[in-house]
Parts: C-alpha cells; sequence; structure tokens
C-alpha cells in the first residue's frame, strides 16, 4: 500500500481480525500522574495482552493472511523479545509451525516464555543481526515465511487497531499521544489512523537517547544505520527503521522526543504508583517521553495519552530500575565531599547536612590528612534543590564535586568505596538496623562518633522502614566495655561483623 492512501491503510486496521486472541486493553486515567504533573493523563495498558505486549495484534494479523501453502512450511522470526512471544502464540492458536531465532545471549526466562507457547528455538549468533542473518537463511532454504517485526504491512495494520480501541475509548478532545518507537510499527500504525480521523491530535514519537534511529532518519531525510545502540531499553533497541514505517511516519510525527535511562525508570515507578503494574523499559518509554515533553512545553491542563507497550520485565533489573529512578525523577543528588580527617569532622559535615533525609553514605579512613564521602541525599526540589545543597556544602568550607549525572559514579564508583584500613590501629566492624527517619544518621554520630574514631561507613536507604548500615571503629584494646555502653545508649540493632569472612577478605 502506499504510505498516502489513508483509504487502504484504514480499511487494513478496520478489517484486522486481531480480536480473534487479542484483548480490547483499557484505557486508564492516572490521577496521581495527572495532579502531578497538571496535566490529564491517560495510559493505554497493552501490557495487559495475553503475552504482555502490543505485539500479538501485528504478529498474528500477518500470519492470519498466509496461503494454506504457506502455512504448511511454517513460520520462522527472529526476536528475542515481544515479537518472539506474539509470533509463538500466534502460531499455536492457528497449528501453525514456528521456529523462533534467537541470539546466544538471551536471558534464560525469555526463551522459557516463548517455549511455554511450544515454538521451537535456535539460538544463533552473539547479537540480533547474527540472528537475523540466519533467520533469513533459514526462511530461504525451508521456504517458511519470515514473520517481520515491524516492516510489514499486515504487521502494522495489526498494531494500527490499538489506535483504532483508543479513538473508541476516550471522549472528548485528545491533545497528544505519546508512542514508543523501536523499528516503528506500532507508532506507523497508529499515526495512520489518529490522523486520517482526528488530524488535530499530535503524534510524539518517543526514543531511548542511546537508539534514536527514528531521529536519526528524520535528520538524514531517510533510514540510516545507528553505530551502537543501548540496550537497556532492549524492546526499542533497534539500529535502522523500517522503509515502509518511515514512509508512514515522516509527515504524519509531529514531535521526536529522546530520553535517557533515569527517565525511563523514573518512568517505571510512575506506572507502579499509579496502577501498582510493572512494564518493562519500552512499556515506560512513552510515559517518559510525555514527562520530558510536558516539562519543556510547560503543557498545562492537556489531555495526554502514553501508550504502555509492554510489561516483559526481568525481575532481577528492578534493583537497577529503582536505583536510576531517583536520578530520573530528580529525587537524589550524589555529592563527592572532602572533609578533613580529623575527630569530629564526620558529625560536623553531617550538622551541615541537617536533617535531610540521606539516601547514601560511603566513606573509607584512610589515614591521610583529608577523607573522602560519597553521599546521597533525597531531593523535593528537584535541580535548584540540588544546587542550593551544593553551594550551601562549599560555603561551610567544603570541596564538593556534583556527581549526580555521572554515570560511572551511578553505577561504580558508589559500590567501590572501601579498601583495606590503615595499618596500625585495631578496627571492629559492626552491623546496624536504623529506623528510617530524619535525625537517625545524626544520633547515630552524636552518640558514637564523638567519642570513637570512625574508619568505615557504608548505608544505604532502599525505601524500607529500617536502613541497613555497616560501620567501623578504632577501638583499643581495653575499651570494648567503654564501647559496648554506647551501643546500649544507640538503641539500634546492631551485629559484631569483626570476623566476617567476606569483610576479612575485602577490608581486613
Amino acid at each position: 500500500m502506499n504510505a498516502a492512501d489513508e483509504t487502504a491503510w484504514l480499511r487494513a486496521i478496520l478489517t484486522a481480525p486481531v480480536y480473534d486472541i487479542a484483548r480490547t486493553t483499557p484505557l486508564e486515567a492516572a490521577p496521581v500522574l495527572s495532579k502531578r504533573l497538571g496535566n490529564s493523563i491517560w495510559l493505554k495498558r497493552e501490557d495487559l495482552q495475553p503475552v504482555f505486549s502490543f505485539k500479538l495484534r501485528g504478529a498474528y494479523n500477518r500470519m492470519r493472511k498466509l496461503t494454506e501453502e504457506e502455512r504448511s512450511k511454517g513460520v520462522v522470526a527472529v526476536s528475542a523479545g515481544n515479537h518472539a512471544q506474539g509470533v509463538a502464540f500466534s502460531a499455536r492458536e492457528l497449528g501453525i509451525d514456528a521456529l523462533i531465532v534467537m541470539p546466544v545471549t538471551t536471558p534464560r526466562i525469555k526463551i522459557a516464555a516463548v517455549e511455554a507457547f511450544g515454538a521451537r528455538i535456535e539460538l544463533k549468533g552473539d547479537s540480533y543481526s547474527e540472528a537475523a542473518a540466519y533467520g533469513t537463511e533459514v526462511a530461504a532454504r525451508e521456504g517458511r515465511t519470515l514473520v517481520h517485526p515491524f516492516d510489514d504491512e499486515a504487521v502494522i495494520a495489526g498494531q494500527g487497531t490499538v489506535a483504532m480501541e483508543l479513538l473508541a475509548q476516550h471522549r472528548g478532545r485528545m491533545d497528544a499521544v505519546f508512542i514508543p518507537v523501536g523499528g516503528g510499527g506500532l507508532c506507523a500504525g497508529m499515526a495512520v489512523y489518529l490522523k486520517a480521523l482526528d488530524p488535530a491530535v499530535r503524534i510524539i514519537a518517543v526514543e531511548p537517547d542511546d537508539a534514536a534511529c527514528f531521529d536519526a532518519a528524520m535528520k538524514a531525510g531517510a533510514p540510516v544505520p545507528l553505530e551502537h545502540v543501548g540496550l537497556f531499553v532492549d524492546g526499542c533497541a533497534v539500529k535502522q527503521i523500517g522503509n515502509t514505517t518511515f514512509d508512514l511516519l515522516r509527515d504524519r510525527v509531529d514531535t521526536v522526543v529522546t530520553v535517557n535511562v533515569d527517565e525511563v525508570c523514573a518512568a517505571i515507578r510512575d506506572v507502579f504508583e499509579d496502577t501498582r503494574s510493572i512494564v518493562e523499559p519500552a512499556g515506560a518509554l512513552a510515559l517518559a517521553g510525555m514527562k520530558r515533553w510536558i516539562a519543556d512545553n510547560g503543557a498545562r491542563e492537556k489531555q495526554l495519552v502514553a501508550v504502555l507497550s509492554g510489561a516483559n520485565m526481568n525481575f532481577d533489573r528492578l534493583g537497577h530500575v529503582t536505583e536510576r529512578a531517583e536520578i530520573g525523577e530528580q529525587n537524589e543528588a550524589l555529592f563527592g565531599v572532602t572533609i578533613p580527617e580529623q575527630e569530629g569532622s564526620f558529625l560536623a559535615f553531617c550538622r551541615t547536612i541537617g536533617r535531610r533525609s540521606v539516601t547514601e553514605f560511603n566513606y573509607r579512613y584512610r589515614g591521610s590528612a583529608n577523607a573522602q564521602v560519597f553521599v546521597g541525599i533525597q531531593l523535593s526540589g528537584g535541580a535548584a534543590e540540588r544546587r542550593s545543597i551544593r553551594d550551601e556544602l562549599r560555603k561551610a568550607g567544603y570541596s564538593v564535586a556534583d556527581y549526580t549525572q555521572n554515570d560511572v559514579a551511578r553505577q561504580h564508583v558508589r559500590h567501590m568505596v572501601g579498601g583495606p584500613h590503615h595499618k596500625g590501629e585495631r578496627e571492629r566492624l559492626f552491623r546496624f538496623e536504623f529506623p528510617e527517619r530524619p535525625g537517625a544518621l545524626l544520633h547515630f554520630l552524636e552518640t558514637l562518633g564523638t567519642s570513637w574514631n570512625i574508619t568505615l561507613f557504608h548505608y544505604r536507604n532502599r525505601a524500607a522502614a529500617y536502613g541497613r548500615v555497616l560501620a567501623g571503629f578504632s577501638i583499643a584494646e581495653g575499651q570494648d566495655d567503654a564501647f559496648q555502653a554506647d551501643l546500649e545508649r544507640l538503641g539500634f540493632w546492631y551485629a559484631d561483623e569483626t570476623g566476617n569472612e567476606a569483610l576479612v577478605q575485602f577490608l581486613g
């Protein structure tokens, strides 16, 4: 079909038989976000499909159009994620033999999800491109139909049914719809339908800033390959936009917004707070773009829709998401601070911070004139408050480096503060549980930090009722009873970890 032939595209979308297996997903209001952002925010819940992704629509629509001869020879798809599950699920329902080619590096959880639908899997190559080359070879050799994840008219039309539902569900004015873009199938199908029936609605494509293949194509005037793509938003980690999808999108998308990993993680948390559901990074991409667009344009009292495209999230990624969400929402600042290595300086520094909630504290005694402290502080006023804290610390005489936007500091350095203790002093190590309330850290330091030299301090707030702390103290022989009395006066739960094997090996 020609990209300009709206009638043909509308007919293809309206007649797509996706509801043989796909669900009409709800359009849900997001009251918490709406209040916070000053706009009416709506979430199109494609994460609630049987395979937890919109990909089922396009895959099934393509496979329903196979001839009897094509069905008898089977299909092949190359995917490590949601497209693979959509094809496998559709193949099971249609009685078609399906071969799914995945890179060797595909996580076991995704392999198991596809196997559960009865598809055969072959692991080939270390990357998607290597797997794709093999999939194309198999299709030619065995006569199988290659079901493309996005650059196929029937796939695009199937994805367009999301927009068909959206217009039926949203009553009244709709100012903008935010749609994630990887290869462009979902955005192309939705944009064709929405612009044909409601030309006033703004179509805003959202991409990861490290996989912005559509933005690159728009600037070049044609699809171009990216040299490298980031893999965190794996559902949209595509090196080159499709030719068909680009032809459909180039004159229908009003704006392209790119967002970073931290903003995506913050959006995952936003979805959870409004729905108590956890979406995958690609599933939260559109919402992250919406938040960025609102901030950049000062939008207020608009009717805005974000498509939550999927929820195939590995559980073990949640810790990373939580870590990065605070930065993405500008709720945490990270500083490296130099303080004098002398008695009382640690306490004086904490008094300068005041009763602000500390999210992290890393310190290791080195025995030199100065000590280096890595500290995280919870924010409520965003970047302006971060700058204010930095200025306050500098005014108090401290050397301060702002590491909030330093990716190496966020991912690595914060976990690497430590090393062997300065030789010549007896050190004891204790594990504590702090009640998560303002002033708990000051109480700790005022009880123990005025009499005992703190040699190590590691604290991280994980949004629980109690924070866990590892601390070291220089305690001379014969002072154990006095230190024990101070521990009892502190009133926090503690355990002596001086002989812990791991601590002996790495900190001893």
